[in-house]
């Protein structure tokens, strides 16, 4: 199960993430204020890569928009995958670590498909060694892709998507729920 460290980063997700959103093609405000909505994490069998797929809530535009953020943490940069680096952050317990947009790591994507296939489960984004029973899972027979929802709040079910993945995120008017993840058959 994924073992959450209480500890510092520097820079913080959030200073990272403020100066990342902007340069994504989906993202729709300005100058981001962001905080962390909700989310959860999920095992690499390996052990060796941080999956976390957070909500973001933007609060500089009205009403906030949420963003869906797969993060992956590795403790070595990925040679030809610069592109998907958020950034480079000292982690207080574990060093060093490169922060990835998940979207674009093989390991968090391989997994998504194990979580939409029901091989793999949900784990809480705070604590270690617990499963998560907000994130709901309608599970597919199988995913030859998965698709990645950035904007969940507004995202219906593609009709294409043979499964899918669902979140709840704290937001100003309430716990909403939305369509985090697709599997494609």
């Amino acid at each position: 199960m994924a073992v959450v460290h209480n500890t510092t980063m520097k820079p913080t997700k959030w200073e990272l993430l403020t100066a990342w959103l902007p340069r994504q093609d989906w993202f729709r405000g300005g100058a981001p204020v962001v905080r962390k909505a909700g989310g959860f994490r999920l095992d690499d069998p390996a052990g060796a890569v941080g999956l976390e797929f957070m909500i973001v809530l933007d609060e500089s535009v009205t009403p906030p928009v949420a963003y869906h953020v797969p993060m992956t943490y590795r403790d070595a940069p990925v040679a030809g995958n610069e592109a998907a680096l958020i950034g480079i952050s000292e982690h207080g317990v574990l060093g060093t670590r490169w922060l990835y947009d998940g979207a674009a790591d093989d390991v968090l994507v391989a997994q998504a498909s194990a979580l939409l296939t029901g091989q793999a489960r949900a784990q809480a984004q705070n604590t270690s060694d617990a499963l998560d029973p907000t994130v709901e899972v309608t599970a597919a027979a199988a995913a030859t892709a998965v698709r990645i929802v950035r904007t969940p709040g507004d995202h219906p079910l593609s009709p294409d998507a043979v499964g899918h993945v669902t979140g709840a995120w704290q937001s100003p008017d309430g716990t909403p729920r939305g369509i985090l993840l697709e599997a494609v058959g």
